[in-house]
């Protein structure tokens, strides 16, 4: 027997089991049965079977063994490569740079603590790619000890590929809470992230214009952000060698006290903004003079207060709106809660409450809504009543959106402009901070028990950072993020509100790109690859034949995440 295809002119082939024998010089055939109805694969395997070949399910044909994701991995090893970030590490590769790298993988995948990262290693394809199978929690703490020997050395290189003479360099101070009492860095002090009574660790971060992260430095928790500025004059002058720098720190960084200290520093300037009670000292002097806003939102105006030094002043409408509204909201919920104080001292007639308690109620009220200043209250024994105080409010009412920028740099290099510009590039560093700190690489809360492997923790998620940076960078067309924004912010108008391209507001309405692929957050992006798995498949049949590897084939967002990539 065998299988006979019959050409049809007007419709699909007839497909024919036939049986043919001779008789004498002849060839006779009998069509057995009509095929064409049949599924292909159907028809081939009996084929297959009337040539004599043994024929099995595919299911017991192969065995998987094993499946592992490899997608993710692929691509965060893959950029690793490609940024060089390995070689900066370590100019050869040994088992401390591999086992650094896996927990920079494993950072960006599942950040967790080091006992689980030994053991989420094996659920991907990272161990073995690194063949670092045979690593415990152990290992992995002597590798961060290794690293943290290398950190001066490791920043040198990233300041020597990013920091040019005379490049702007952002500088801002952020802490993270923790969790025990061993740390000698684990103070109490001002805390950021809102976890009352836990002792902190403050750490600030240098990065380039653009925000890619260069050095980190880790301080006590009661260490102050300003006082930390000498430390990264020290830095960036004596280690990474820069004869000339421009510092950018916000207001709360570069005070006065610190700019004087940058003023004995030849080839260091500065970019900083001033505080509102500085700037009403402008007003009331009558250097600044409020109707300049009529006309524009932008000048630039000069100081005998500020010698040497620019101040460019800005006007932002719709900041002032904003703060107008939060300030009402402030104000009315603090009335709120000294009108109920107000009532709670009334009704005590029999036992009334002395003065220390009403102070103490009085005084937690105005802490918690930060509007103190714009009451009057008057407490005594027994007897408590308030008012606004609408002298104050009016005051700080008329320099609601008024900003001013100071900075060392002539206009012949830096335009008011620019300055303004650049100074909002502080927001690359909150964006490093809230990735370090939020779902991404997840900082916190930390746990190890000693300084230096608190250090090597929060250099080693910094690093993490770095390599999240260059791929969000990369991948920016499938993610949420605006791909015009770099490029953007270079020519924007510099008070205005920023808006986003008309690219970002289509993938937000739609949910997809221009090619129809979904968007993807930088999270469900790296999910969505993790998909892309490796298998271990043996041959079922033939025992002795040895096990081979298949991998996923790509999805097209897949492929068009490593084309981005360039992997």
């Amino acid at each position: 027997m065998y299988i006979d295809v019959v050409p049809n002119r007007n419709s699909r082939p007839a497909v024919l089991l036939r049986e043919a024998w001779r008789e004498g010089k002849k060839v006779r055939r009998r069509t057995v049965a009509n095929l064409t109805d049949w599924p292909e694969e159907k028809v081939e395997a009996l084929r297959r079977v009337l040539k004599g070949e043994t024929v099995v399910a595919s299911k017991e044909a192969f065995r998987i063994e094993r499946s592992l994701a490899h997608g993710h991995v692929e691509a965060v090893l893959g950029t690793i490569h490609k940024i060089g970030l390995d070689t900066v590490i370590a100019s050869k590769r040994g088992r401390e740079r591999d086992l650094v790298i896996a927990m920079l993988v494993e950072r960006l995948l599942h950040p967790s603590s080091k006992l689980a990262t030994a053991r989420l290693m094996h659920t991907t394809t990272l161990a073995e790619e690194l063949g670092v199978g045979d690593a415990d929690e152990n290992d992995l703490y002597r590798a961060m000890d290794w690293l943290l020997s290398r950190q001066e050395m490791i920043e040198g290189k990233l300041a020597a590929k990013h920091l040019a003479e005379g490049a702007c360099v952002l500088y801002d101070v952020t802490s993270s809470y923790y969790e025990g009492r061993t740390c000698p860095l684990a103070l109490f002090g001002h805390d950021r992230d809102g976890e009352k009574g836990k002792p902190i660790i403050v750490y600030g971060v240098l990065t380039d214009q653009q925000g890619l992260p260069v050095a980190v430095s880790v301080y006590p928790g009661n260490t102050g952000d300003p006082t930390t500025v000498p430390d990264q004059v020290e830095t960036l002058k004596g280690r990474f060698g820069l004869a000339r720098l421009v510092l950018v720190g916000d207001r709360g960084m570069l005070t006065n006290t610190r700019v004087e200290t940058l003023k004995s520093h030849p080839g260091i300037g500065w970019i900083s903004a001033l505080r509102s009670r500085a700037i009403r000292n402008l007003v009331e002097g009558g250097a600044l003079q409020l109707s300049l806003f009529d006309q524009t939102d932008l000048a630039e105006i000069a100081s005998d207060d500020y010698p040497r030094e620019r101040l460019i002043a800005c006007f932002n409408p719709l900041l002032a709106e904003e703060r107008k509204r939060k300030r009402q909201e402030l104000l009315a919920a603090t009335e709120g809660e000294l009108e109920r104080i107000a009532r709670q001292v009334a009704r005590r007639t029999r036992t009334p409450l002395d003065k220390a308690e009403i102070g103490k109620k009085v005084g937690s009220v105005l802490k918690r809504f930060k509007v103190g200043k714009h009451f009057k209250v008057v407490i005594g024994e027994g007897v408590f009543s308030f008012a606004r105080n609408e002298a104050s409010i009016r005051r700080e009412e008329a320099l609601d959106g008024i900003y001013v920028i100071r900075t060392s740099e002539p206009q012949e290099t830096l335009s008011p402009e620019d300055a303004v510009r650049t100074y909002k590039n502080l927001a690359h560093v909150e964006r490093a901070f809230r990735s370090l700190k939020g779902l991404d690489l997840l900082i916190r809360p930390i746990w190890h028990r000693t300084e230096e492997h608190v250090k090597a923790h929060i250099f080693l998620c910094l690093l993490a950072y770095y390599v999240e940076w260059h791929m969000r960078r990369a991948l920016a067309p499938l993610l949420f993020d605006d791909e015009e924004l770099p490029e953007k912010r270079k020519t924007r108008h510099a008070v205005r509100p920023a808006k986003a391209s008309f690219s970002a507001l289509r993938k937000k309405a739609t949910g997809t790109t221009p090619d129809g692929l979904p968007v993807q957050s930088f999270s469900t992006l790296l999910a969505e690859l993790a998909t892309r798995c490796r298998h271990r498949v043996r041959i079922d049949t033939d025992p002795a034949q040895p096990s081979f590897l298949r991998v996923t084939e790509l999805t097209p967002l897949q492929a068009r995440a490593f084309g981005l990539l360039r992997l």
